[in-house]
């Protein structure tokens, strides 16, 4: 006597009622087709949550379908592509245990028997209404003999069915909660993928977001060992809706918060969270990895990440991802827009006018054609910079600590020395290295031409803000536009900082990749990141961790093994894996000086034993099983 599990369909196996697919089909060119659609789509719900009599429901709906024997086929088509996504992906659970496993609908066998029979549950299990045709085959109504067409009409069913063991009822509506509630069925799941019924979630055993849920409560085979509702993901700092969406939409627990949080706060919020993501100001230090119990990723929605302390997230088995391309552009056109506005003096002549002033003159405003950009730092920003400057007519000339090679015509310098000299106007855009505070300081500026402009929009500590304020007031320094600062302020209020009120200084607050596009760019970036992680083990351009790229398995078990990077490590999970007798599909290993990072793909069951044995290999970090 084990378990039987008992399906509704629509809205459950499949994402949609079938009555209303069939409505909009049937009902394809008819002028008032949109009002009739919506009739019978409040009638559906009217008759699912039990506010009229479900015979009352069919009844209204049938003589509103105007539907044919013939519209059956392509219903049933149709249907095929809307079955639910996570009952799709677990195909081998109907049909491992399709013996004990029955559907129960207020739906209608033509259309409902051949869609599961290609889940192995044969028509004899399957216990729904059946329509009525006319003489011409037009739908006219249904088997009115059947218990399923009258109110709280699958209680009887279940009742005449006579079930051994426990019985489980998985659906969405009133209609399968109430067979618990008779006392006929032992527990009643509300499945919630699909659509979320207020009155059947309130009066649930269980709310399961997907079938993974149900099957991970009840120790069953899945596609998933662990289900994505049960992922808790938290997204600081106002990080843009759409990787909300794109998060929630996997299937993952994602939770919202507009501004960072203080140290203190983090260490109490980020218990049994799995994904953190973050901007620039949040701090992932020690202590908050310390109390991180369940963190798999960080993910950085932004290009830096000397918030994060990569070495104690890497020796944690902890992945970090950042946006390093996403923003560039964003970056790039203001840079351009600020070195034109400096070059003409915009700034200072939209201050004045404002003021009353009118001082049309061509004092100190100059073309940018056939000027010296120097870029510093010549990155993936620093690159495309170059292709516009020139674009537009600037002769550039780049400096980086790397060889690089020169896009277009840009001649490449060999010392700092010898592009601050030749340039017009300089731009940073160098990476957050510690080592480089204070880069530009009072000897580099004295080595500029005297009159250049300056444009920082890399780090803030780069710069020696003192130093440049007196350049700036003796004029060694024509102008400058500086969007990053030494300290920032964690949320939106006053700022202070030696550049204000400096005509010929253009300050922004930290906006340079703060555009519409980048954001999104980002909140597509990061969260495919991190959900190709979490889906399949890839690692590919994470920040701190050897890079994996690999397949998606669908029929093998994957295990993913993080591991302090000492010799013997790979022979001893492997003799783990030979001692159960595991058979190795393929393996994938990568390591860097600190970790190692092992995948195996394995083609049988196995022994749950083998993940105690596999967690407790010497200088295990972390150990996950993916599938």
């Amino acid at each position: 006597m084990g378990r039987k599990y008992v399906f509704d369909f629509d809205s459950t196996l499949t994402r949609v009622e079938a009555l209303d697919v069939l409505a909009e089909m049937t009902l394809e060119g008819r002028s008032n087709r949109e009002e009739i659609i919506e009739e019978i789509q409040k009638i559906t719900n009217l008759g699912i949550d039990g506010d009229i009599s479900f015979t009352e429901s069919l009844e209204r709906r049938i003589k509103l379908l105007n539907a044919h024997k013939d519209d059956l086929g392509p219903l049933v088509t149709e249907l095929r592509q809307k079955i639910s996504k996570s009952i799709e992906s677990n195909k081998e659970f109907f049909e491992k245990f399709s013996d004990d496993i029955y559907v129960i609908s207020c739906g209608f066998k033509e259309f409902i028997v051949p869609i599961v029979e290609e889940y192995n549950i044969p028509k004899d299990r399957v216990y729904a209404n059946t329509f009525e045709f006319n003489e011409k085959g037009e739908i006219i109504g249904f088997d009115n003999d059947n218990v399923l067409s009258q109110h709280n009409g699958k209680i009887d069913c279940l009742k005449q069915m006579n079930l051994d063991g426990e019985v489980q009822v998985i659906g969405d509506g009133y209609s399968d909660y109430v067979m618990r509630e008779a006392g006929i069925a032992d527990k009643f799941f509300a499945y919630t993928e699909n659509v979320h019924r207020e009155k059947a979630a309130s009066n649930a055993d269980y709310i399961t977001p997907n079938l993974d849920e149900f099957l991970f409560v009840n120790d069953l085979p899945r596609n998933i060992s662990y289900p994505k509702n049960r992922i808790k993901i938290v997204l600081l700092e106002n990080i843009h809706q759409d990787a909300y969406q794109l998060l929630t939409d996997e299937g993952f627990s994602v939770e919202l918060i507009k501004h960072s949080l203080p140290e203190e706060e983090l260490i109490e919020k980020i218990k049994g969270v799995h994904v953190l993501g973050i901007r620039s100001k949040t701090q992932v230090t020690k202590k908050v990895l310390a109390a991180a119990d369940k963190l798999l990723v960080v993910g950085a929605f932004c290009i830096g990440t000397t918030q994060i302390d990569l070495e104690e997230c890497k020796s944690k088995g902890v992945v970090v991802f950042n946006a390093p391309y996403s923003n560039t552009r964003s970056v790039v056109e203001l840079a351009i827009g600020q070195i034109i506005m400096l070059m003409r003096s915009v700034f200072q002549r939209s201050s004045e006018i404002h003021s009353g002033q009118w001082n049309k003159t061509a004092a100190n405003s100059r073309e940018v054609r056939g000027k010296n950009l120097g870029i510093v730092g010549y990155g993936n920003i620093g690159k495309q910079l170059s292709v516009l400057a020139e674009a537009i007519g600037m002769r550039v000339y780049y400096y980086d600590v790397d060889d690089k090679l020169a896009l277009g015509n840009a001649v490449k310098c060999n010392t700092l020395e010898d592009l601050l000299s030749v340039s017009d106007v300089v731009t940073l855009h160098i990476d957050d290295n510690k080592a480089n505070k204070n880069f530009i300081g009072e000897r580099e500026i004295n080595q500029m031409k005297k009159g250049a402009m300056l444009v920082n929009l890399s780090r803030g500590f780069v710069v020696d803000i003192e130093a440049l304020v007196v350049a700036l007031k003796s004029g060694q320094i024509g102008g400058a536009a500086v969007d990053v600062y030494p300290e920032e302020p964690r949320s939106n209020g006053d700022f202070i900082t030696g550049l204000q009120g400096l005509p010929n200084v253009i300050l922004t607050p930290h906006v340079g990749g703060s555009t519409e596009e980048a954001q999104r760019d980002i909140a597509d970036f990061v969260p495919n990141k991190i959900m190709d992680y979490i889906n399949s083990g890839n690692t590919v351009d994470a920040v701190n961790f050897p890079n994996i790229r690999l397949p998606k398995q669908n029929k093998a078990h994957r295990f993913l093994h993080i591991h302090k990077n000492v010799p013997g490590i790979m022979a001893k999970i492997n003799e783990v894996l030979a001692k159960y007798e595991m058979n190795i599909s393929s393996q994938y290993l990568s390591t860097d000086n600190e970790v190692g990072y092992v995948i195996s793909d394995l083609d049988k069951e196995y022994d749950k034993e083998v993940l105690k044995a596999l967690k407790e290999v010497d200088n295990t970090i972390k150990f996950r099983v993916l599938y």
